[in-house]
């Protein structure tokens, strides 16, 4: 009877277990970048977001199945650091402008805000004026820097003032 009665017990935390992996794996599906449809509005100014060129942004916050989507990664960075928002959000994508045009970027191309490197004070220009470009890898960040001037910075180094 123990050991019908321990079988059980493994069973049903297996079950358990089981059922966790997949609620995190299905919410971890659900946090995926959207296309951009024509006529959609930046979640903090409401510009029209495909009619500007330079990279974008989205984010998923905490609690919430739908994302927000962004005209700029400035517009995006403004949202994202502001004390009233910083702790809730859990992700936060961006275009890596090493592989986008920068007057059309694609919306196959978004890489993880978190881990991307960025340019602020560029010549470059976006939907808001002066934006910050977003980069996968370092060396691209820095050869865009050598054509177009600027500051690299990961996203911890980050703040309201540096946008």
């Amino acid at each position: 009877m123990k050991k019908l009665y321990a079988l059980l017990v493994i069973l049903l935390a297996g079950g358990v277990l089981a059922g966790c992996q997949d609620n995190q794996s299905n919410e971890t599906m659900a946090q995926k970048t959207m296309k951009l449809e024509q006529g959609e509005e930046c979640h903090l100014c409401g510009m029209i977001i495909g009619n500007f060129p330079g990279p974008k942004g989205q984010l998923y916050e905490r609690g919430k199945s739908t994302n927000m989507k962004f005209c700029s990664t400035r517009d995006l960075l403004a949202y994202a650091l502001d004390p009233e928002h910083k702790h809730s959000i859990q992700s936060i994508f961006v275009h890596d402008m090493a592989i986008n045009p920068w007057e059309k970027p694609d919306d196959e191309t978004y890489i993880d805000g978190r881990k991307a490197w960025f340019v602020t004070g560029s010549m470059r220009k976006g939907a808001m004026g002066p934006t910050l470009a977003s980069f996968s890898s370092q060396e691209a960040a820095k050869a865009f820097i050598h054509e177009f001037g600027g500051e690299l910075r990961r996203f911890e180094e980050l703040t309201i003032d540096s946008l």
